[in-house]
């Protein structure tokens, strides 16, 4: 037991070292997690034996949970709003069409069975979110036309369509929904039970999280968590695509006003980035590249024929038909990563009792190595060469992470008798440009501040500022002063302090922000805040 968790740390800190070096390097983060998964691997250094297929499926479903759910959630709907009738038909009538024409040609080209034709096409037919995502991120890529929100919306929404065919043809490789109607009813099915279950849940989950207090700091996201979980069991356990129902609940809390979104915001960013980690690892140490020669011209075949062909000719004609430029419909041809749904959607296949003849994970294996590591490459690359880069633009703003206004904090003031604010308007009073007084507590009311607003004596200021959000490190010590202590009894402005300023001292039960002229008693606890400088930084 502890020797696993040893190595679970380690994989997890290397995983997290891997990503700043990929980030300065230029090589796309998720393609240097599968290579860690090799090295860790059975055929790797470490040589750790693994291949647990059915553990790792219910792994990565749960990873893929999470990943679609986020894919909703941080999407900003304002921003793709404009770019959604494109996204939402690539991401439908695109993934089906690609998959059928990758299936036909593994069919005619490759000799494959039919069915297992068209199933390496539905596995390999949707876009993977967390692959786009990572390159626009990571790379910066400011690209015009609202590009960035077509990406992320196709991306995130096209991956239970290519889900639902998997299953769906799966299904018909063990004996079952032979038929067209049958067919058309599962369809049907699925999708209906998905959105009525998302949008039920979605609305529940919203009036709850508005209504409910929760106790503890943090709850609130736990009972999200909670949520995202049931918006993908909920719509399964009756026959519906429970990955289509978590991405609805994403995108409907991510876009409402809920109260802590920001933490809840930072907290699925930070797991979705280890389920991301976690996914692609795993595919790395399930692989075995010995065993990969005989599939490796195939999968070459497959990654040429899906990224230069099959995805432009369905790209093309969808985004022509909404009168797109050819820069923007080469630029979204190059962007179909294919990433960790595909990768879930292999293990799926791989576990299930329908037989398949060929090495579908290990071709997929490969088509996703090449992806990431091809595509992710040339693809900002060529968005710059067809002049698609618009830095007035923002990539940030197409997620519901990015403030486009500074995020406030809010601090409390208790004016003492004597203090130099008591008994003056507040117009009257000079305070920096972006500080402002939102509330006054007077006892048991509360007054909404205007200009003409005279102060009194134990009024309690909510004082409200810009938060924060520079790059430099930022200390906060507290200090206690006791009899012997070298500042009791002194003056602020006779003591010095170079890199460091006295923010609050708190006195009794009481906090207060001191001026030049305060006195520093003995039981004062101050807090001050640090600028540490350079030199110090690396030590």
């Amino acid at each position: 037991m502890l020797i696993s968790l040893t190595i679970i740390a380690i994989v997890i800190v290397a995983c997290v070292l891997c990503n700043k070096l990929t980030n300065k390097i230029g090589v796309p983060m998720l393609l240097a997690f599968i290579l860690l998964g090799v090295i860790f691997g059975s055929d790797g250094i470490f040589k750790i034996p693994f291949d647990d297929f059915e553990f790792v499926e219910q792994v990565c479903t749960v990873a893929l949970i999470f990943i679609m759910f986020y894919g909703g959630f941080g999407t900003n709907w304002k921003e793709a709003k404009p770019v959604a009738p494109k996204a939402l038909l690539l991401s439908s009538v695109g993934v089906i069409a690609t998959s059928f024409l990758v299936g036909i040609f593994c069919y005619y080209i490759l000799h494959f069975e039919w069915l297992e034709s068209l199933l390496i096409g539905a596995v390999l037919g949707s876009t993977d979110a967390a692959s786009v995502f990572s390159v626009l991120r990571s790379k910066q890529l400011n690209l015009r036309y609202k590009t960035a929100s077509l990406l992320e919306l196709e991306s995130g929404s096209n991956d239970p369509w290519a889900y639902m065919m998997t299953v769906i043809i799966l299904s018909i490789m063990r004996g079952e929904n032979s038929t067209p109607l049958q067919i058309a009813g599962t369809v049907l099915w699925q999708v209906l039970v998905a959105a009525a279950a998302g949008a039920a849940i979605a609305g529940i989950s919203v009036w709850a999280i508005r209504h409910i207090e929760f106790e503890t700091s943090g709850f609130g996201t736990i009972f999200v968590v909670a949520i995202a979980l049931m918006a993908y069991t909920f719509p399964a356990l009756l026959g519906g695509n429970g990955y289509l129902s978590t991405y609805i609940v994403g995108i409907v809390l991510g876009n409402c006003t809920l109260p802590g979104k920001k933490e809840m915001v930072h907290f699925f960013d930070g797991a979705t980035g280890l389920m991301q980690m976690l996914v692609f690892f795993l595919m790395g140490l399930l692989s075995f590249p010995s065993q990969m020669a005989g599939i490796l011209l195939p999968a070459i075949a497959i990654f040429l024929f899906l990224t230069f062909i099959a995805r432009p000719v369905v790209v093309c004609p969808i985004l022509t038909a909404f009168k797109s430029s050819k820069s923007q419909q080469a630029v979204v041809s190059l962007a179909g990563l294919r990433g960790a749904a595909s990768i879930v959607f292999a293990i799926i296949v791989t576990v299930d009792d329908a037989y398949t003849k060929n090495d579908i994970f290990h071709i997929v294996f490969c088509v996703v190595l090449l992806s990431i590591g091809l595509q992710g490459t040339l693809l900002p690359i060529l968005s710059k060469k067809l002049d698609m880069i618009d830095n007035s633009q923002d990539v940030m703003k197409t997620f519901n992470d990015y403030a486009q206004e500074s995020s406030l904090q809010f601090v409390t003031l208790t004016l003492m008798e004597g203090h130099a604010w008591v008994g003056r308007e507040i117009q009257e009073l000079l305070m920096p440009p972006q500080m402002r007084i939102a509330l006054i507590r007077r006892g048991d009311s509360q007054v909404i501040p205007k200009g003409s607003t005279i102060l009194e004596s134990a009024d309690e200021l909510i004082l409200s500022a810009i938060e924060y959000q520079g790059i430099r490190p930022i200390g906060m010590k507290e200090t206690y002063i006791d009899k012997k202590h070298r500042w009791n009894g002194r003056r602020l402005h006779e003591l010095a302090f170079p890199h460091a300023t006295v923010a609050i001292i708190k006195r009794g039960g009481q906090a207060f922000v001191p001026v030049g002229d305060t006195r520093i008693l003995e039981g004062d606890m101050l807090l001050t805040i640090e600028d540490i400088p350079r030199k110090e930084r690396g030590r």
